[in-house]
This record gives structure tokens, sequence and C-alpha cells, in this order.
């Protein structure tokens, strides 16, 4: 049985006006459209809004998770799997948080000591899991399992300073890919700034700079929408840092 709007809006818990929205970018058409002009939404319209919703749990943002859900190669059921791999990764993570959140309450009142590694361990910890549950079988597939691990370790070990310059030096590549990309030339000092940015940042997890390395992952990062939605705030953006790279390596 079809729903309209309201119907579905009530069963899923969101507005009338969202689903029109949604209709309206392209992200959920409706299968259908009754003699009396009311939008329907059969079967595969649900399953789609359900997995629009799980990606916005995830925080994607709508252009990031229209891509991913139009792309030609979607496959839901994969989709809802790596929905249940994140969904138990970020429920280790808040875990986590939760008990540093306790030793530290526990060290203001008296009741025990942490170290500064300790205060800044579950933070750590996130990071390093959110980036192998989003790269980890691409990355240990190209790169092997001893490079992942000594990558991970070699995170793991940073000292407070080093993980606030890792997130520092994170938001700075972002920014400043987005101000190249306004000038639309990957060779140009801005853009080149940003890979450099980059390199930096790898510098943080590999032990050397491998120019090569660099090159092939800003091309993993296309290739892979995983990889691509970190960078891609407007179409485009990924493959112009690609280019970047490239020209810096």
């Amino acid at each position: 049985m079809p729903y309209t709007v309201q119907k579905l809006a009530r069963l899923a818990g969101v507005s009338p006006r969202t689903l029109r929205y949604y209709d309206q970018i392209g992200l959920l058409r409706p299968g259908a459209t009754s003699t009396a002009g009311y939008r329907l939404y059969g079967p595969a319209e649900v399953d789609r809004l359900q997995q629009i919703l799980f990606y916005r749990e995830l925080g994607f943002s709508l252009d990031e998770i229209r891509r991913i859900v139009t792309e030609p190669r979607f496959d839901p059921l994969e989709a809802l799997r790596e929905h249940r791999r994140r969904l138990i990764a970020q429920k280790e993570r808040i875990a986590r948080l939760i008990d540093n959140v306790e030793k530290t309450i526990a060290e203001k009142e008296g009741r025990g000591t942490m170290t500064d590694r300790e205060k800044f361990e579950g933070f750590k910890r996130q990071l390093l899991e959110e980036n192998e549950s989003k790269y980890g079988r691409e990355a240990r597939a190209k790169y092997g399992d001893e490079a992942v691990d000594r990558s991970n370790e070699r995170f793991m070990n940073l000292t407070p300073g080093e993980y606030e310059e890792v997130t520092r030096l994170d938001k700075a590549v972002k920014d400043t890919l987005e101000a190249a990309f306004e000038t639309g030339d990957p060779a140009g000092d801005l853009a080149q700034q940003a890979a450099d940015l980059h390199r930096k940042w790898l510098m943080f997890f590999w032990p050397e700079y491998n120019p090569e390395a660099h090159a092939n992952l800003a091309q993993m990062y296309v290739d892979d929408e995983r990889f691509k939605v970190h960078y891609e705030k407007r179409p485009g953006m990924t493959e112009f840092f690609r280019d970047a790279i490239r020209i810096y390596a």
C-alpha cells in the first residue's frame, strides 16, 4: 500500500515539509502520483528514506547523502552493514568517552589521578577508530596490515600538543582547499599550500614522506565515495585536491 506524504511523514517521524524538500532536491522522489496529484511512496521509497535517516544520524550532509544513494553502484544491503559497523563503533567510542569523563571527575574529587596522556586517550582513540571504520579495509588492502598498524600506533603515541596540531592541520587543509577551489587553479599558491598542509598532516601517521604514495592516496579519495565525502564540500573539490597533490608530489 503506497503512502502519501502525510502518512509517510508520520511513519518516519519527519515533517511533510522535509519529504517535499527531499523530492525538490532529488534525494527522495515519490514512486508515483495519484490521479488527484498526491505524491505516493512505495516500498523502494520507504527503504530509501530509512537509508537517508541512517546517514543523517551518522552526520552526513544532504549533499553527501544524495551523492551516495544515487550512485549507480550503491548497494543498500552493504550500506546497512556499514551503518551497523559505524553505529557499533560509535557506541564503543561513547562508552570510552564516558569512562574518560568518569576518571576525570574522580581526579577532580581527589579519588584518583590521570596522566596528561590519559586525558587525551579517549579522543585519540575515537579519531583513530573513525578513520579505521571509514578507510581501514581499503588502506589495509593497499598498504598492508603492518603499515596501517604502525601508523595507528604512531598516532596513539602522539603527545597532547601533537594531537592538537593534527586537529588544527585537518581543519587548515579543508579551509585552504575551499579557498583554493575558488581560484580554479590546482597549481596555484593556495592549492599547493593545501597539498603541503596535507603532507604535514600525513607525517603524523606515516614514518616518512613518499610522493608516489601521497599521489595514490589522493586518487583513492576520488575513487571511493567514503573517502570523497571528507573533502567534497562542493562538486569537483576532491578531484581538484587530487590534481593539486599530484602537482605537489
